[in-house]
């Protein structure tokens, strides 16, 4: 419990500077902005009410064509706080989904991006860095950034997903 005990000492160091909550909910902000970003611009697409804020480790929202929702599958877009950096994930519903996509992607050598070695114990079947280490001094940069990235992203697992049938 003495290594919690220093944790929460400099935790209470770094709040009291007040840069953490100043930064934290900035990206709040750009998140909750992006999400709105690409819910007007892309109407025919379907976007989370919410967006998951995490424990500080993941911020999360899903953005998809009705095409992946036929089959149960969905497109996060996603901040890794810890690394620093955002990414996009395919995902299933559930576990079982992420299972069958997940056999479907190794059987047929899908090797376009990374694919998890265990779609049951992450959150993805499938995960993709867009922004390493983002500009947050340019933030319609980095909108149009992320938004490419992720519209490449869903049109090549749309391609792929499109020979096979559900």
């Amino acid at each position: 419990m003495e290594l919690f005990h220093e944790y929460m000492t400099e935790y209470n160091k770094q709040l009291k500077r007040g840069y953490i909550q100043e930064a934290y909910q900035g990206l709040m902000d750009y998140f909750r902005g992006l999400r709105s970003y690409l819910k007007n611009k892309y109407p025919e697409y379907l976007v989370s009410s919410n967006i998951y804020y995490g424990y500080m480790d993941m911020t999360y929202f899903s953005f998809f064509p009705k095409t992946l929702k036929h089959r149960n599958l969905k497109i996060a877009i996603v901040f890794i706080h810890d690394a620093f950096k955002f990414e996009v994930w395919l995902a299933g519903v559930n576990r079982d989904v992420q299972a069958k996509y997940w056999k479907l992607l190794k059987e047929n050598n899908w090797n376009k991006y990374h694919i998890t070695s265990n779609p049951r114990g992450v959150d993805y079947i499938v995960d993709h860095i867009l922004i390493n280490d983002p500009d947050f001094s340019d933030l319609d940069t980095l909108t149009k950034q992320i938004e490419r990235g992720t519209l490449d992203f869903i049109r090549d697992v749309e391609n792929f997903l499109s020979n096979y049938s559900n």
